[in-house]
């Protein structure tokens, strides 16, 4: 009932006319950012997030949740029509709803996603309001060595499901931890890879980092791929659903919350083991499973559904433990540390009006996104007209300026091309990003546990694993290391036999 009686205090905060429109603007901003090729969730909230600094904490997160969901759909979007994901996330909707565009069924195809993404958020959300809190009452007797541990856990599964081998994850996160060194040490006050320099003294800003490794780098590699030629944009139509795309569609959707909340509110969760996920599940149990791979409604509409649930699972950890499971989250915590605010155990009962109305303001995102981009889906295709060099212009200028804005020092634009080179020089070599963006956010505080939990021991490494919960995390990690090894064992045996 207290979980209850404070969403209704946060429907109080969230619906007050200012705030209302803050929300509107958000998910009006992140769907046309996000709608645009190659631009996905992440990199839409890391160009918005300056944005909102001239806002008071509660609407700018407000407007940040709308920005997050809208962006998402956005994603999605791109995806269906031009088969071009902007995030991982999104690979699975290309998967059937590009064969559905190219069919002269784009808009069934949309619509499917967007009542996907309301009732996986809606239920998404539900089931955050009714965990979070019992999260936030454990987490408060976590100690650091159990801290320590959920962030080697997070390293561990985001570079073991992530791009083409674990070995380019495991590079991609030494990038990160690396980027995360530079400033001064928390605990001594010793310059760390600041080569001199007082302005690096601080840090490299995630934010910096996000729209560099995303934003830059995305529009180099496309800038030095890019062929001669338009191609022409796909019809969208009105976007609507027949009875038997409805019937086809229901089962789906609420099937894809309880695969897609799960593993983002898990440390190290995410969306792109659910999607996967549930395409298979939808695949499996479908009596249309001929028309899987050639536009099959059911796997736009699960993975969807399983996506925005995902996204509102990562609020769970990012709120209670302050772990940002994904990119998003990442800038989200980055913007929550502008503000002075530190997520975890104690900010339920710290920011109680800010932290229940922005759960309050993403119910009001999801009715906002399903009723404009319903009607709005054949304008956002329009802005896809946009030939891709003046496109990718803009992009480029975009993150120039919210680089600039973050610290407003020349010198900033200059890291944010360094980073945007090594963007571009990952995606040559096949490194996925979000887990050097992980190692940028988690590295300093892992480092700090970690010497936390050996200062409490003397020393001793057995400090590390001196708790029922951390030996825990310890036993899942093994056996997310030995799974691919037990997996060929056990099909090799099947072979011999």
């Amino acid at each position: 009932m207290d979980s209850l009686n404070s969403l209704i205090d946060g429907f109080g905060t969230a619906l007050t006319p200012i705030n209302l429109l803050w929300a509107v603007i958000g998910v009006l901003l992140g769907t046309a950012i996000g709608v645009l090729p190659g631009i996905g969730p992440a990199m839409a909230v890391a160009l918005l997030l300056p944005v909102t600094y001239g806002l008071e904490p509660t609407g700018a997160f407000i407007m940040f949740a709308g920005i997050y969901y809208g962006a998402m759909f956005g994603g999605s979007t791109t995806s269906i029509l031009l088969n071009t994901p902007g995030e991982s996330a999104a690979v699975v909707a290309a998967i059937e709803g590009n064969p559905m565009a190219k069919s002269g069924r784009g808009s069934q195809a949309l619509a499917a996603a967007a009542i996907g993404h309301f009732t996986g958020g809606l239920i998404g959300t539900l089931l955050l309001v009714a965990l979070a809190p019992t999260v936030a009452e454990l987490a408060v007797d976590i100690g650091a060595p159990d801290y320590f541990a959920i962030m080697v856990l997070a390293f561990i599964a985001v570079t073991s499901v992530l791009g083409s081998s674990r070995i380019r994850g495991l590079a991609s996160l030494l990038i990160g931890l690396t980027i995360g060194l530079i400033g001064l040490d928390s605990m001594t006050g010793q310059q760390r890879l600041t080569f001199g320099n007082l302005h690096l003294a601080d840090g490299v800003d995630v934010v910096i980092v996000a729209v560099g490794l995303f934003a830059i780098g995305e529009a180099l590699w496309v800038a030095a791929h890019l062929r001669r030629g338009a191609t022409a944009p796909i019809p969208v139509g009105r976007p609507w659903l027949g009875k038997d795309d409805v019937k086809r569609t229901w089962k789906p959707w609420l099937r894809g919350p309880f695969i897609g909340f799960p593993f983002g509110a898990i440390p190290a969760g995410g969306a792109e083991i659910p999607t996967f996920l549930s395409y298979v599940t939808e695949k499996r149990l479908s009596k249309n499973k001929k028309e899987f791979g050639k536009g099959a409604i059911e796997g736009v509409a699960g993975p969807e559904s399983a996506a925005s649930a995902s996204a509102s699972g990562t609020l769970v950890s990012m709120l209670t433990l302050g772990l940002p499971t994904t990119a998003v989250a990442a800038v989200m915590l980055a913007a929550f540390q502008q503000y002075g605010i530190q997520p975890g155990p104690l900010l339920f009962e710290r920011e109680p009006d800010l932290v229940w109305g922005l759960i309050a303001s993403l119910f009001v995102g999801l009715v906002l996104l399903l009723a404009l981009n319903l009607p709005l889906a054949p304008v956002w295709a329009k802005l896809l007209r946009i030939p891709r060099p003046y496109l990718y212009a803009g992009i480029l200028f975009f993150a120039g300026v919210g680089a600039y804005a973050v610290g407003g020092e020349a010198l900033d634009l200059v890291i944010l091309l360094i980073i945007g080179l090594l963007g571009f020089g990952m995606r040559r070599y096949g490194l996925p990003v979000l887990p050097a963006v992980i190692g940028v956010i988690l590295g300093p505080s892992a480092e700090q546990q970690l010497r936390r939990a050996l200062q409490i021991s003397d020393g001793s490494v057995t400090g590390l694993v001196n708790t029922p919960f951390s030996v825990t995390v310890y036993v899942i990690i093994a056996i997310l290391l030995a799974w691919p090894l037990l997996k060929k064992l056990v099909v090799r045996r099947r072979s011999h036999s």
